[in-house]
């Protein structure tokens, strides 16, 4: 099979820069060496392979936008490009690299001291130190602000208690940026791996991201010093300031996720046979492949632009709402759309698609739902909060 080419309808290509082209083919050609030969085994087996975070950090993908500390320095749209690349193996490698890249270092560059910048930030780009960011809990995923996690301030400590849910790289971490309720409002603070009191429990028996670490917290009254609070955190708007960043790389990510799907299905349907000619002369397949096409090249352009708001300091935290909240509901509509073309062969991971439908399915739901971000564009474009019925 010939090597991926992208799929581009729009010439969306000529749009970059040769920098941010070359970025986009050296991620392009490394997943489709090094992951896609065993991106069903890991998917199969529910493994996340550490053995390439390594190579991960030498791509310059930890750290990617950082321009000290060893960093990147790449702009948004070099970011975007190396999202989709990743997620078009597997949600769970692009996961792994946005965790690291927005919750972790980007908060700990941006709210953290200079000696916690020192200890983490050069070592996490280096792929040997890995963090996670503990925020949602069992009883509070879209609506954060309730949630149960206390950080007490005791002289020079911090006592932290409470559950963290569903947590990306829970338990490979070496760190953990766990946001809790204080005097203060919601804040930051890093807990290390080792800390008694503190423990992360991988979560089993998924049928999505499985290719992915993800782990419950337990914080039981776990002391640390109270300078590892992150002191720039001033309440959930800098939580959610994090998210912001997750969420763009998500609606690049998607795309890439979605452009496996439609080219599986395009090679399939030009070369399976079916009343002896190829199902892709039948009209409901080709209005299938027309639609995942269009709506491909519709997010294509919605991320570029978003990307270059981005950099010019234009994108508000709704923009990329949209985007987020447009591409991975296209996408998961695209994998679904493929694996009815692939019929019988759509469920086996022969193929690509059923791993990226399953994947597709907590995509869609995390860093905020389809829903919660059509409310917060509600909110923008009307100025009434919908966001939960009036107490009575």
């Amino acid at each position: 099979m010939k090597a991926f080419q992208g799929v581009d309808y729009y010439h969306v290509d000529d749009l970059l820069s040769e920098k941010e082209r070359h970025l986009r083919d050296k991620v392009r050609d490394w997943v489709e060496s090094r992951y896609m030969p065993h991106a069903a085994d890991y998917f199969e087996e529910g493994i996340f392979p550490e053995k390439l975070i390594p190579e991960m950090a030498q791509l310059g993908l930890l750290g990617i936008k950082l321009k000290e500390f060893g960093g990147g320095g790449a702009n948004n749209v070099m970011y975007g490009l190396a999202c989709q690349e990743l997620e078009r193996g597997d949600s769970g490698l692009r996961s792994f690299v946005s965790v690291m890249n927005s919750l972790v270092m980007h908060p700990i560059a941006a709210f953290g001291t200079e000696e916690q910048k020192n200890r983490w930030l050069p070592a996490m780009i280096r792929g040997e130190k890995i963090g996670c960011f503990g925020m949602t809990e069992p009883e509070a995923g879209s609506d954060p602000q309730h949630m149960q996690t206390r950080a007490q301030r005791e002289g020079d400590e911090y006592i932290l208690k409470g559950r963290k849910m569903w947590i990306t790289n829970g338990n490979i971490a070496d760190v953990a940026l766990i946001w809790a309720q204080t005097g203060e409002g919601i804040r930051g603070f890093l807990v290390e791996r080792g800390t008694p009191g503190f423990k992360a429990h991988p979560i089993k028996r998924k049928f999505s991201m499985r290719a992915s670490v993800t782990s419950a917290l337990v914080l039981d009254d776990v002391h640390i010093p109270a300078e590892n609070l992150l002191p720039g955190t001033t309440g959930l708007r800098s939580a959610l300031s994090c998210l912001n960043e997750a969420r763009y790389g998500i609606a690049w990510g998607t795309v890439g996720a979605a452009m496996a799907c439609y080219e599986t299905a395009l090679n399939y349907a030009k070369t399976r046979i079916q009343f002896q000619v190829p199902i892709a002369s039948f009209q409901l397949v080709q209005s299938k492949l027309v639609k995942m096409l269009t709506e491909i090249t519709k997010a294509q352009l919605l991320c570029m632009h978003l990307g270059r708001m981005k950099d010019e300091g234009k994108a508000r935290h709704t923009h990329i709402s949209m985007a987020k909240m447009n591409n991975a509901s296209e996408a998961l509509k695209i994998a679904r759309a493929a694996r009815d073309i692939l019929a019988a062969n759509g469920i086996s991971l022969g193929y690509p698609v059923i791993r990226h439908l399953l994947n597709l399915e907590t995509v869609n739901t995390y860093e905020g739902t389809q829903d919660i971000h059509t409310l917060v564009l509600g909110h923008d474009i009307t100025g009434i909060q919908a966001f939960a019925p009036e107490a009575t």
